[in-house]
């Protein structure tokens, strides 16, 4: 029987996989701690190894992988530079991914801390709580003919300025590769970068991270946005330089910022730190804004997303035991 090492595991990932796995009959060993290179031992008689977006797969992890007879990583998500490819190759592991889970999840939720942030739904819920029942301080805007920039126009960006056009919003949209097709079906237009930031009230971010997108949110681009933009990000946390986005905040050159991702959340999201005091200054920066919404990397979690992503997960390694294609693997570039 295949046995898969899961890591960075809690009770809602064992949940979903339990429940896929009855169509695969797979052993599954959970573990809550990171894969690193202090727990790669855990994979010893393990054939695959299943790791999230916090896990370290970097050449030592990966070597210990392959010395304990592991030539699968999976990845029960999307994102993989978290993921050395390069060493992967080299040691004989294949890696695999979750391509698309829900889009639908993941653009929703991007509404809704626009919305939130808009209408400060956080602070008057807060308020009223404490039987505060003023209005001052929670104007916000008509998001109807307001002008949304949104950087990168795959499956999740699609389905957002599906949403917002709905809202009757105008849309502007930069990608590497337009799809002029989809902008004359939605209404859209593909233009530079300097002219997204020049014509955007709101501005949200949906391109991978890579080498030419790390920090495209930075001082220089900053300074060419409106005043008062707001900044959504669900995608990843390094799209943004965090420092110039607080500086930028504290400037209030903008308005308002959207945060599910953050560039060094490896050893806060997913964990209770309710206890603890945050030694992350820039983190404790942001935390303290009253303009700044910072969820714990969670607009995928939805109940069709962990479905999709443990069923996809375990097909993958069928695939893989079978000998079959790996119609989700990701390789490094040749």
């Amino acid at each position: 029987m295949t046995r898969i090492a899961f890591f960075g595991t809690k009770p809602y990932d064992e949940a979903s996989f339990n429940q896929a796995n009855e169509a695969f009959g797979f052993e599954c060993k959970y573990y809550k701690g990171h894969l690193n290179p202090d727990s790669v031992v855990a994979t010893q008689k393990a054939q695959a190894a299943c790791i999230f977006v916090n896990d370290t797969a970097d050449e030592e992890v990966l070597r210990g992988l392959a010395e304990n007879g592991v030539k699968l990583l999976a990845l029960r998500c999307a994102g993989f530079n978290n993921v050395d490819l390069a060493a992967a190759r080299k040691y004989g592991v294949r890696v695999v991914r979750v391509p698309a889970y829900s889009p639908y999840a993941v653009a929703e939720y991007t509404v809704a801390l626009m919305l939130s942030l808009n209408r400060k739904i956080p602070r008057a819920s807060w308020r009223t709580r404490d039987g505060n029942f003023s209005l001052h301080g929670l104007m916000g805007f008509d998001m109807h003919g307001k002008t949304v920039g949104v950087i990168g126009t795959g499956k999740i960006a699609r389905i957002l300025i599906h949403i917002l056009k709905g809202f009757g919003m105008n849309i502007l949209a930069y990608d590497l590769y337009p799809n002029e097709d989809l902008a004359r079906t939605e209404g859209f237009r593909y233009v530079t970068l300097d002219e997204l930031y020049h014509g955007s009230d709101i501005i949200s971010l949906h391109c991978p991270l890579t080498e030419e997108t790390r920090y495209i949110i930075n001082r220089e681009a900053i300074g060419k946005m409106k005043d008062g933009v707001m900044i959504i990000n669900t995608g990843r946390g390094q799209l943004i330089h965090t420092e110039e986005l607080i500086e930028g905040l504290k400037n209030k050159k903008i308005g308002s910022a959207g945060l599910d991702v953050y560039e060094e959340e490896g050893d806060y999201f997913y964990e209770d730190k309710s206890d603890k005091i945050i030694d992350d200054d820039t983190l404790a920066r942001l935390l303290s804004f009253p303009n700044v919404i910072i969820t714990s990397h969670q607009a995928f979690f939805t109940q069709e997303a962990m479905r999709n992503i443990a069923h996809t997960t375990l097909q993958n390694i069928r695939d893989y035991v079978d000998g079959k294609p790996l119609v989700n693997e990701v390789k490094a570039a040749e």
